[in-house]
């Protein structure tokens, strides 16, 4: 491992002024993602501010009416929030189903959503990655590939973003706040992660230097009504290969609002507004789920090995808007 600088940050301000623009210095939260990348050399920061001690540890109301996650706030304290689990269950589900109670205890919000891929080549130093050495080529493409994209992928990258708490933030139009040397500033959830395309290296809208204070969850009564569903390899602490956050809201048998995102197939949370339209007014049954997963689902460009995603994610959408739908009968 670099030898690298250690300095802690008390208040915002002080945090954003200690990296100061310096591009071999990272912000450190719970170090759960961070530190393991260290170790391996895919990630050789020269200093580390330590943003643990910042005063953004708590979930409040928001003014709208919705919440305001803190940066620091823990992925335990979220998941346990009551607030969260009243009015986002999905949230709190998938919080729980990402990785170990002890690690949960230590990621934070804002490293949760900073998190890098686990894609294998991106983890070997010794292999070719675009994302981690722009122009080196994607291994991925022809190689090992079975848990990567089936959506918005490149040829320039195919790796997939390993978060669970980022696609149930995603279904619930959250936004992301910051903070820079220049002032605050705000970035919806569906423009904070940015498109593969030829650039993977470049995976987030923030300003260089920029300091995540916060996550705000708009008022969202369909959210009450909603479910994470994860699929996996083994268990337990395993990251998905696919996943569904939805919320439904049903009235007289029709579809009156929904809210539908995937993990686990795309670089980023997939907002999956295709199926959401295809789902608002129609009937809520199995075979309308269908249809409205197909239609998401359509531009999907798996590649030899990984095509069973495509079946999986339809199947995922049907199981899951189904139970929501039943229990919105009770």
């Amino acid at each position: 491992m670099r030898e690298f600088d250690y300095q802690r940050a008390y208040d915002v301000a002080g945090a954003v002024a200690l990296l100061d623009g310096d591009r071999e210095a990272r912000f450190l939260g719970g170090g759960t993602n961070l530190v393991d990348l260290m170790k391996t050399g895919v990630e050789r920061p020269a200093r580390l501010v330590d943003v643990r001690e910042l005063p953004l540890n708590r979930v409040e109301p928001a003014e709208d009416g919705g919440l305001r996650i803190g940066a620091t706030v823990t992925n335990s304290d979220l998941a346990a929030h009551p607030e969260v689990r009243r009015r986002y269950p999905a949230l709190a589900q998938a919080v729980l189903a990402g990785a170990s109670g002890q690690l949960r205890n230590m990621a934070t919000v804002g490293g949760n959503l900073l998190q890098r891929t686990r894609c294998g080549y991106f983890a070997d130093v010794s292999s070719p990655c675009n994302k981690r050495d722009p122009g080196s080529g994607c291994p991925a493409l022809t190689g090992e590939h079975h848990n990567h994209a089936v959506l918005g992928a490149s040829d320039h990258c195919v790796a997939t973003h390993p978060s669970d708490m980022g696609v149930a933030l995603a279904a619930f139009d959250a936004s992301v706040a910051y903070e820079t040397a220049d002032g605050a500033g705000e970035l919806p959830l569906a423009e904070f992660y940015l498109p593969v395309g030829g650039t993977p290296h470049l995976e987030t809208a923030l300003p260089p230097g920029a300091l995540i204070t916060g996550v705000t969850l708009p008022p969202t009564p369909t959210a009450a009504n909603s479910r994470y569903r994860k699929v996996r390899e083994r268990a337990s602490y395993a990251f998905a290969i696919g996943s569904v956050a939805a919320a439904l809201d049903v009235r007289d048998g029709l579809v009156h609002d929904v809210r539908l995102a995937f993990g686990a197939v795309a670089s980023r949370p997939w907002r999956a507004r295709a199926a959401e339209r295809a789902l608002t007014g129609g009937p809520a049954d199995a075979e309308h789920f269908a249809v409205a997963a197909d239609a998401e689902l359509a531009p999907a460009r798996p590649l030899p090995h990984n095509g069973y995603k495509v079946t999986l994610m339809r199947n995922l959408v049907v199981a899951v808007l189904s139970e929501l739908a039943e229990e919105a009968a009770r």
